[in-house]
């Protein structure tokens, strides 16, 4: 019977490493991937202390006056880095569909501590490295960003070998993919909002999916949430678990996968109009990219006798521009160098 709702996988029999334990986590991170795409893991091995002091410091940040959020705009459009405001993104723009832009604002930070070579700085490694920029009016904001981003490209790391588990690969296939990765954390949060303020259409992010190999989200739990849309199209909750991480895979993997796995719509919607939410919703979310010039094609042993791959080969770096623009500039065409 295929998933309809999000799973919840305990992950603790994988990191115990025995090869029974890691069987198991994989052939139930298969069955959600195939069937929904999202999945919620417990017991992923990330300090409980590092999340609540980004999610604090977060919040702090959020609330300081526009005009010190303003000091660390994004520098650049090509740069996916620094601060933006409600309604200056539309998620629904990368599939090419018109909304009026999202109700939240956010902060984002690329690779820490990026190695001084051409493959980091030179002209084809484009925006993927360029330089963070931090507030400077919260003690610590740094260094505890710094530090969950190390984190969750750890995580990443595990899941990607649990992928590749599942997908009847040598556990290390994507190591040497990811190793160089153009991943991004980035911080939301979406404010109150009145009901009769929020345009037709407008959501606190409009249905889309995600670019990369997968996303792995820190959800609060307060009202108006993240949605899935599942095989029957229906609109499911994806479910809260105290200290939990919400994952999901993003295009790239499908198209590694050749479909078989399945990159899901999703949304935030906003809270209903009697539900009286006391602060702005906060999640802080990873989004992980495999290595810019990682050439994303038809996994081994995906294909059957006479089937033929779906997507051209496309490098990592090229795909994650083509959507990001669309995301950012409401189809304004602008290019990212």
């Amino acid at each position: 019977m295929r998933l309809q709702q999000v799973p919840v996988i305990d992950l603790a029999p994988y990191f115990e490493g025995t090869p029974e334990g890691k069987q198991k986590v994989a052939e139930a991170v298969d069955q959600a991937c195939r069937d929904i795409g999202f999945l919620v893991i417990t017991n992923h091995q990330v300090p409980q202390e590092l999340v609540d002091r980004v999610y604090r410091q977060s919040r702090e940040f959020f609330n300081l006056p526009m005009s010190e959020k303003r000091k660390v705009d994004r520098p650049d459009p090509s740069m996916v880095r620094g601060y933006s405001a409600v309604e200056e993104e539309g998620l629904s723009y990368s599939l090419e569909e018109a909304a009026p832009g999202d109700l939240k604002e956010s902060f984002s930070i690329g690779p820490t501590d990026v190695p001084d070579d051409e493959y980091h700085r030179g002209a084809e490694a484009g925006p993927h490295f360029a330089p963070n920029v931090w507030p400077e009016a919260i003690a610590g904001f740094k260094e505890t960003y710094s530090e969950y981003f190390a984190a969750m490209s750890s995580l990443a790391a595990s899941i990607m070998r649990i992928f590749a588990l599942a997908l009847d690969l040598d556990e290390q296939y994507f190591d040497d993919k990811i190793d160089k990765e153009i991943s991004m954390l980035r911080t939301l949060s979406y404010p109150l909002v009145k009901p009769e303020d929020i345009k037709d259409g407008q959501m606190r992010a409009g249905a889309h999916s995600d670019y990369g190999s997968m996303t792995i989200v820190k959800p609060d739990n307060s009202p108006g949430g993240l949605q899935v849309k599942n095989l029957k199209g229906e609109w499911v909750d994806v479910p809260y678990v105290e200290g939990a991480f919400v994952v999901n895979i993003g295009d790239l993997m499908m198209n590694w996968t050749n479909d078989q796995w399945i990159s899901t719509l999703h949304r935030v919607v906003n809270p209903p109009a009697d539900v009286a939410a006391k602060e702005p919703r906060q999640s802080i979310v990873f989004f992980h990219q495999p290595n810019y010039d990682a050439i994303i094609e038809c996994l081994p042993g995906i294909l059957k006798a006479g089937e033929k791959p779906l997507y051209e080969p496309i490098s990592s770096g090229d795909h994650l521009k083509s959507k990001f623009v669309k995301q950012t500039t409401f189809g304004g065409g602008v290019e990212v160098a």
